[in-house]
């Protein structure tokens, strides 16, 4: 069973398996803590009476936090099939279901929080960085397509891509 403590020692795996290094987890283990405590209190139903003495019952798979954001790490860096994140955890995979559709809007809040949310819409970015009173950077990365090749010689030249031989944008 993958869980924090043992990952804490392998730097690597960590990294291979999340996208953060230890350091960042342990920066974004506060504010996660936070907003899965909220979300816990918003979830939690009514007192009724107990069948049980607290304390009894099975015990969750995810007993820390560092696990359950561990566990939605994860998936949010690998996206791999439920059943498979099920036997990473041990666990099954509707258990896996149920704890995806409840710790994914907590990590949201939680790099909301931090300011680290991505942004969806490259006009959102830009906006964001104007904020942030950075010159705002943005790299584009496409495909060069074929065009019809200008009559305009000095258009030619624009759209000439000596690399693929042809007249591109």
């Amino acid at each position: 069973m993958l869980t924090y403590e043992t990952l804490k020692q392998k730097p690597k795996e960590l990294l291979a398996l999340t996208g953060l290094a230890r350091r960042e987890f342990d920066e974004l283990l506060p504010a996660f803590a936070k907003a899965l405590a909220a979300a816990e209190a918003r979830a939690r139903p009514k007192p009724k009476k107990r069948q049980r003495a607290p304390g009894g019952g099975r015990k969750p798979g995810l007993r820390t936090v560092e696990d359950k954001l561990l566990f939605v790490l994860v998936y949010t860096k690998t996206y791999p099939l439920q059943v498979v994140q099920g036997q990473l955890f041990e666990m099954s995979q509707p258990s896996a279901n149920e704890w995806l559709h409840f710790l994914l809007p907590v990590l949201a809040v939680a790099l909301e929080a931090l300011g680290v949310m991505p942004e969806r819409e490259g006009a959102q970015a830009a906006r964001h960085e104007r904020r942030q009173g950075e010159a705002p950077d943005l790299i584009v990365d496409g495909v060069e397509r074929r065009r019809q090749r200008p009559k305009d010689p000095k258009i030619q030249a624009i759209h000439y891509s000596g690399k693929k031989k042809a007249h591109s944008v």
